[in-house]
């Protein structure tokens, strides 16, 4: 909680931001003293108490730990926007309505915060009741502001504005029509301010105007967060409980198409991400990209299966820490001025390179190795990207490989597996031409991949809680991951003999 000074008609109004309903509560006593001005306020306020009682009030009376004007705190009764209001117009004092006009202004539908990073004030943004951004203000700081929002030193208020809306649940995630209507919400930006905009992924976040919160004490790296929203994603809440979820989660912006939930397990943020059925083959392959990674030492983000509620998903730490963040190359692509004669795969390593992190083209021939062996269709712009220090705004790294799953047919017929039409991204449209692009293999040891087919099957009936089901369908597909692996070879030998 935070006691931030506010005044109307020269008045104080003593308020406090919570962090636990994510609202501004303000201080009954206060706003009697300023609207009736009275003798005694207390005694006022007590009596106004009284007579609510009746159900004139519809919102709920609180109570916190307020400083009072003698230097000592003392339990307050405290009220939030609505019941603050009603209150005001209980009263019917000749500046009721010029309170209500300075309560809306402030803090009422048009939303007022400031966009920070980590404790750094970066801009003044507001937000409408549908959670997008409606309104950008004072910008104090445009070094911090996200990647790719600046161009030739003017700030792109549409880029933040998008930047902004992609922090939240994409409209294609799997059950989130009935998510929404279980919450009662028309969009899931409406989530954003829930949970502050916080996320796993990096330090950004949007602070209440007026409002004194620390980064330590509100970001999920360090504090505990809530379940309710994953358990929701999950289809694993009951919808006559809404009332009692707590929103505040990095659930809230998370990304992708299928299911997924952060936990704390043993300490440790850890993703949960479940697949499609029947095949739930999404979360067998991302333990296979981690097994195959490790055989060829690419820098990976390890994968396992666990069981959650008597089914099976994938599990994986988070490789972002309180210190670092992770940005999309999407956000770097923003950047690149784009040449008619250069490619996106050039122009892209050219632009990671002028940011200072050398081995870019290693790491990108890589994770294109690895996606033409698993046949990836879904190696796009936003799953992979760069590490970036989040307090000097040093680069530091490629990030490693992740989020693999939408590989190996996984949603194909048998009849459709290695036939040459797999499509690819980012920068080739068949893995037939992007794989092209590599131009040296000489790091890539193809024998350290044998047995891989037979790892494949294993971790497939480890997916799965009936494999016989799946029996040929995955014997069909650890044949073409081997394949796969041999198409490769010989790629990666007639390029060697051109060089």
């Amino acid at each position: 909680m935070t006691e931030p000074r506010n005044t109307f008609n020269g008045r104080s109004i003593r308020s406090s931001y919570s962090l636990g309903s994510r609202e501004w509560l303000f201080s009954a006593v206060d706003v009697v003293a300023v609207l009736a001005d009275p003798a005694n306020p207390r005694k006022y306020w007590n009596d106004i108490k009284r007579r609510l009682k009746e159900g004139q009030l519809s919102a709920k009376i609180g109570q916190l730990k307020m400083l009072s004007a003698d230097g000592k705190s003392y339990n307050t009764d405290v009220l939030n926007v609505k019941g603050t209001i009603e209150l005001a117009r209980h009263i019917r004092s000749a500046h009721t309505e010029a309170f209500v006009r300075w309560i809306e202004q402030f803090y009422g539908e048009k939303r007022n915060f400031v966009l920070k990073h980590k404790d750094i004030d970066v801009a003044e943004v507001g937000l409408d009741e549908r959670g997008s951004i409606s309104s950008f203000g004072k910008v104090f700081n445009d070094a911090h502001l996200p990647v790719g929002t600046v161009a030739d030193g003017h700030i792109d208020t549409k880029a933040i504005k998008e930047w902004w809306g992609g922090r939240s649940i994409p409209a294609s995630r799997e059950g989130l029509r009935d998510f929404l209507e279980t919450l009662g919400m028309f969009s899931p930006k409406e989530l954003l301010d829930k949970s502050l905009g916080l996320s796993l992924s990096d330090q950004y976040w949007i602070c209440p105007h007026g409002a004194d919160i620390q980064w330590k004490k509100v970001n999920f790296f360090h504090n505990e967060f809530s379940e309710d929203i994953g358990d929701l994603l999950f289809g694993k809440r009951d919808s006559k409980d809404v009332g009692a979820i707590d929103l505040t989660s990095p659930d809230n912006t998370s990304d992708g198409v299928l299911k997924k939930k952060w936990k704390i397990i043993d300490g440790k943020r850890c993703l949960i991400k479940g697949g499609s059925k029947p095949n739930n083959q999404e979360v067998a392959n991302e333990v296979l990209a981690s097994r195959i990674c490790e055989r060829l030492g690419i820098p990976y983000v390890n994968y396992e299966i666990m069981e959650f509620d008597n089914d099976r998903y994938s599990v994986c730490e988070d490789f972002i820490t309180g210190d670092a963040e992770l940005i999309p190359a999407y956000r770097i692509k923003t950047l690149i001025k784009k040449e008619n004669n250069v490619s996106d795969y050039e122009s892209y390593i050219a632009k990671v390179e002028e940011l200072g992190i050398p081995d870019v083209r290693e790491r990108i021939d890589m994770m294109l190795v690895l996606d033409f062996i698993m046949a990836n269709t879904d190696r796009h712009y936003n799953n992979f990207g760069l590490v970036r220090n989040a307090d000097t705004l040093d680069w530091i790294s490629v990030a490693p490989i992740y989020d693999s799953g939408t590989s190996m047919w996984c949603r194909e017929f048998p009849s459709e597996f290695n036939t040459g039409r797999e499509e690819s991204k980012p920068f080739r449209s068949r893995h037939r031409d992007q794989i092209k692009l590599v131009s040296d293999f000489s790091w890539l040891d193809l024998d350290s991949l044998d047995g891989i087919e037979n790892e494949y099957a294993e971790i497939l009936s480890s997916s799965v809680k009936d494999p016989s089901a799946l029996m040929e369908r995955n014997k069909r597909l650890c044949s073409v991951l081997r394949e796969r692996v041999n198409m490769l070879r010989i790629i990666a030998e007639k390029k060697q003999k051109m060089n």
